[in-house]
């Protein structure tokens, strides 16, 4: 299967929707070992509290602080990072959403790269569910305390 690609990124601002993980062969996954359509989406353009003109931006800073630190873990990735152009959270910035399919999708706020290990364990555990319901003892403590949004799944077609 391959990465989600959009070419070219936004006409806008230019950022591209996802780098971060390459092609990744999908033999032998399973929903509890490895579900790739699990994505953990991370605003890019999260300020943070600082000011317009910082480069780069906090977001961007958690999302490839994010991205490399998952590339340096030792199992296989079982949900991608998917950079977004803006999360309208921009109060509890940085900001991430977690989704896949089928689950019950989630939008956590007041993040920061100091929390790269702690998201990078919540979105694997939340990748191992079957509707993205993580017990609340099972989650951490950022993901506890953040916690902005839980978005029901999309309805299946009957």
């Amino acid at each position: 299967m391959s990465g989600y690609r959009l070419g070219g990124g936004h006409p806008s601002t230019g950022f591209a929707m996802d780098q971060s993980l390459p092609d990744a062969p999908r033999e032998g996954a399973t929903s509890e070992t490895c579900d790739i359509a699990t994505t953990l989406h991370v605003c890019v353009t999260c300020l943070a509290g600082e000011d317009r003109e910082t480069a780069p931006r906090a977001g961007r800073r958690l999302h490839d602080a994010l991205a490399d630190a998952q590339r340096r873990q030792d199992e296989p990735p079982s949900f991608r990072i998917v950079e977004a152009e803006c999360l309208s959270n921009c109060n509890r910035g940085c900001s991430v959403a977690l989704t896949g399919p089928g689950r019950w999708s989630y939008v956590y706020g007041d993040l920061g790269d100091v929390s790269v290990d702690d998201i990078l364990a919540g979105a694997s555990r939340y990748a191992t569910t079957k509707d993205g319901l993580v017990p609340w003892r099972e989650r951490p403590a950022i993901f506890r305390k953040g916690v902005i949004a839980r978005i029901p799944p999309f309805p299946q077609p009957v």
